[in-house]
């Protein structure tokens, strides 16, 4: 079993930033993969950005240029820096983790509304 909590999330103006957090149970280098997704209403999830055990990074198409996937290994958690946030980012906000053998773990969710 692999316990993620999620935080950070909250209320933020139209290109205002928010950072989120995922700490993990078990040690980052664990997992084969890391990533957020984030679902809104009446919208399936969608994976928002990805990274590899070696560090390679992917991101939808709609947050490339303003968000920021990254991890820390000594502290077994992983940030999602958003910038530039718009309307639509509105969502709550999911931290996953690839093990193998597992089809993988899920946060608990964390919300993000972006609005004046």
């Amino acid at each position: 079993q692999v316990q993620l909590v999620e935080s950070g999330g909250g209320l933020v103006q139209p290109g205002g930033s928010l950072r989120l957090s995922c700490v993990t149970s078990r040690s980052i280098f664990s997992f084969y993969t890391m990533g957020w997704y984030r679902q809104a209403p009446g919208k399936q999830r969608e994976l928002v950005a990805g990274i590899t055990t070696d560090g390679n990074t992917n991101y939808a198409d709609s947050v490339k240029d303003r968000f920021a996937i990254t991890r820390n290994n000594a502290k077994n958690t992983l940030y999602l820096q958003m910038n530039s946030l718009k309307p639509e980012d509105t969502a709550v906000y999911y931290c996953k983790v690839s093990v193998v053998g597992t089809s993988g773990y899920w946060g608990q969710g964390t919300q993000v509304t972006v609005s004046s």
